[in-house]
Order: C-alpha cells, then sequence, then structure tokens
C-alpha cells in the first residue's frame, strides 16, 4: 500500500524519534541503522527537511534530528510528501474519481470502510507511536510463508 519510498521515510523518522532529544545522526550511521541506501535516503531527506519535518547540520556534530516533536508528525504528513493523492486513496478499481455511494463501484461497500480505517490510521497515528515499538533489526522480520517453521 506503500511506496518503498514511503517505508523508508517513515523508517528513518523512527529511527531519529529514538534518539535522544535534540541530538542529531549522520546520514552514513542513519541509512546504516535504518538499511537504506544512502544515497537514496539523502533524497528523502532533501524532501522531509524541506517540508519542515527533519532538521540537517553540517559539519562536526551535524546530521539529520527531527524539526519538531514525534508526537507531533503524523503518518499522513510523511505519506503524503511522496505519495502524492495517492496517499488517501479514493475508488478502488480507479473507476470513479472518489468513492462515492452515489456512483459506487463494485467494490465500494467493502473498499470503503477499510479505506476510512486506513485513513484513519495514518491521520491518528504520530511517529513517536511507532518508534516506542521494539523492533528486530530491519530485514529480520521479514520472514515469508515458506520460511516459518
Amino acid at each position: 500500500m506503500l511506496s518503498q519510498t514511503s517505508k523508508y521515510a517513515l523508517r528513518a523518522l523512527v529511527e531519529l524519534a529514538r534518539q535522544p532529544e535534540g541530538s542529531a545522526v549522520r546520514g552514513q550511521e542513519l541509512a546504516e541503522s535504518t538499511q537504506i541506501p544512502p544515497q537514496y535516503l539523502a533524497k528523502i531527506m532533501t524532501g522531509l527537511r524541506n517540508a519542515g519535518i527533519v532538521a540537517a547540520t553540517r559539519g562536526a556534530g551535524g546530521g539529520y534530528r527531527l524539526e519538531r516533536p514525534a508526537n507531533r508528525i503524523a503518518l499522513i504528513d510523511v505519506i503524503a510528501l511522496f505519495e502524492g493523492s495517492a496517499a488517501r486513496p479514493q475508488c478502488f478499481l480507479g473507476i470513479n474519481k472518489e468513492c462515492d455511494p452515489t456512483h459506487p463501484c463494485s467494490a465500494h461497500a467493502s473498499w470503503g470502510s477499510l479505506r476510512a480505517m486506513f485513513l484513519g490510521f495514518l491521520e491518528h497515528t504520530m511517529v513517536s507511536e511507532i518508534s516506542r515499538v521494539p523492533q528486530l533489526p530491519y530485514g529480520l522480520g521479514d520472514v515469508h510463508k515458506g520460511d516459518r517453521p
């Protein structure tokens, strides 16, 4: 449902939110700890900086840090930067401009409630909330059905 760019952006913000308040993380360290290719991370961080979500400082002691508290960054704020209008999906089948009960597509009844839950999650969940959950290092939690005992 989310692009790789949005997932990486959230991953980077979660890592920054876990740092002591006001501390900066060098780009290379952030790339390593989140397993995001460094050049890809740099482009993502530029977008987040331009949106006022992170700050970047050059030189000794520099790096990336959150520009505002993690409890004031909704997931939708981040995802909308990278997904555009797809961050708030409308008609599941792409038939109607909006998921409209007066002109529903055949998936409307099921999609409407799922869409509302999905958007509610993105709009009401803050980066701070997903930063608190203990997590395996990136990549170790990716278990496929065939890999299970």
